[in-house]
């Protein structure tokens, strides 16, 4: 199982140059659940002076005895850990009060425990950051994990804190390249599956790590009432939202297909007008979101789970909780392609096709019946590229025959603007695919989506005609 710390590159960068600046510092981290927050600020103050305080959802006295312990034996206080000091106000005056002749810090992990409980915690912050706090030695970080509190108590133009933080950072997770670090003992198609089931979240990825298979992970995991993903993201939900039935019926009826508004609200009973505050929750949120087509209406939208965590459970485990409550697990008679096909478009697009064509804006195409998995224009040099994504393996007929259907459907799209053309194919694997690549096309499989993973890169290209050669 993997223990070192892996990637997060960009943030670590963020973080220390925050710290290197003059002046106070005041940092907001927030993310899902198991995205490795934590983990994250722990390595940012190795080697660095300062209070790394982990809050707990208590009653705020409590809350405030803790801290102030906390920052009484950081600065061997004895004084402070003394006073009787109830308010965030007092506190937060104290440290100011403070003397710092180097740069320390104040890192207050599950921050959202603390609003929670008083959120007055917010504007005796901002009176202590403007009358001290922004001209001090202190490089003030708070992280927390429930979004909606972060975004609305600390991030919003109507929270205290609005205009004071010198950066914010939403925490995403691990692009597959570094995810596969977790799952050694997977071979390359299982990790791929394995990403594609539970995302780059790190915590998810240590839990798979513990298995050699992801067919063993996912029956242990998924499918058992005492797994770890059996009830995970309900508890995600509930952590989130109130009106936890009414998010379970709108995820379910996306994932199984029904990603119009109007078909979402007919499929949970609900009229469609008041379908759109509990979207635009979870878009917010980054568990759904709304894909504009390219090159055709913007007023076709449609919508997508995003955090495929919830996507895989909506369409495998909801409507199977009974069974797997009776121990009767369902696993062997479920049909998971179709979902890895849609996930495997997904995951071209957005991680191999940003690289194999930089510059270029990636999306799909849909209108009606037609659909296009893979559209990628740039203006620069009128270029544009159709590609379709199969997850399994193609004949070379199979291979000649998708191409043929995708030089058709791209001459429906209307792109007159755009005089450079080229057709993409990716699968799991492409027979004849060297003959298809004589012929100008992009063909691409997983031993050359492995090859691009393992060197950190895109897959080698190749081209449509001589004047790109």
């Amino acid at each position: 199982m993997i223990r070192e710390f892996v990637d997060r590159e960009t943030e670590r960068a963020l973080l220390e140059e925050e710290w290197q600046k003059d002046g106070g510092r005041l940092i907001i981290l927030y993310g899902r659940r198991r995205i490795g927050k934590t983990r994250l600020v722990t390595e940012f103050v190795r080697g660095k002076e300062g209070i790394l305080h982990f809050a707990e959802d208590t009653a705020p006295q409590i809350q405030i005895r803790r801290l102030q312990e906390a920052i009484a034996r950081s600065f061997a206080d004895p004084l402070l850990a003394t006073l009787d000091i109830t308010t965030w106000d007092q506190l937060f005056t104290y440290i100011t009060r403070i003397p710092l002749t180097e740069r320390r810090y104040l890192v207050i992990d599950e921050f959202t425990y603390l609003i929670k409980n008083d959120p007055t915690i917010l504007s005796a912050l901002q009176k202590a950051w403007d009358t001290a706090l922004a001209g001090s030695n202190w490089c003030i970080l708070l992280s927390g994990s429930t979004l909606r509190l972060m975004t609305d108590s600390a991030l919003s133009y109507t929270s205290p804190l609005y205009g004071r933080r010198t950066r914010d950072m939403l925490l995403g997770p691990l692009r597959f390249r570094d995810a596969r670090q977790f799952l050694p003992s997977f071979s390359f198609g299982d990790a791929l599956k394995a990403y594609l089931t539970i995302g780059g979240i790190p915590e998810y990825l240590l839990k798979a790590g513990d298995y050699r298979s992801y067919e063993t992970f996912v029956e242990r995991e998924f499918f058992n009432r005492y797994g770890y993903f059996y009830r995970e993201p309900c508890f995600l939900l509930s952590q989130e939202f109130r009106e936890l039935k009414t998010y379970q019926a709108i995820l379910n009826a996306i994932a199984v297909g029904n990603t119009a508004p109007g078909t979402i609200a007919q499929f949970c009973g609900m009229d469609a007008r008041h379908l759109y505050p509990y979207l635009e929750a979870m878009t917010r949120l980054r568990i759904i979101e709304r894909e504009l087509p390219l090159l055709a209406s913007r007023r076709q939208g449609l919508y997508r789970i995003e955090d495929c965590i919830f996507d895989f459970w909506y369409n495998f485990v909801f409507s199977h909780r009974q069974a797997i409550e009776m121990e009767n697990h369902p696993i062997d008679t479920i049909d998971t392609n179709p979902y890895f096909g849609k996930q495997f478009e997904v995951f071209m697009r957005n991680e191999l096709a940003r690289a194999a064509f930089p510059g270029y804006t990636i999306g799909r195409w849909w209108y009606r019946g037609d659909e296009v998995d893979l559209v990628a224009t740039r203006e620069s040099d009128a270029s544009i590229v159709f590609g379709e994504c199969k997850w399994g393996d193609l004949t070379e007929r199979e291979a000649r025959g998708v191409l043929t259907r995708l030089v058709q459907k791209a001459e429906r799209i209307r792109h007159d603007r755009y005089t450079h053309e080229r057709f993409c194919l990716v699968a799991g694997g492409v027979e004849g695919k060297g003959r298809l690549r004589e012929e100008g096309f992009l063909v691409y499989d997983l031993a050359d989506v492995e090859a691009a993973c393992s060197a950190g890169q895109a897959p080698a290209r190749t081209y449509s005609s001589p004047e790109e050669r």
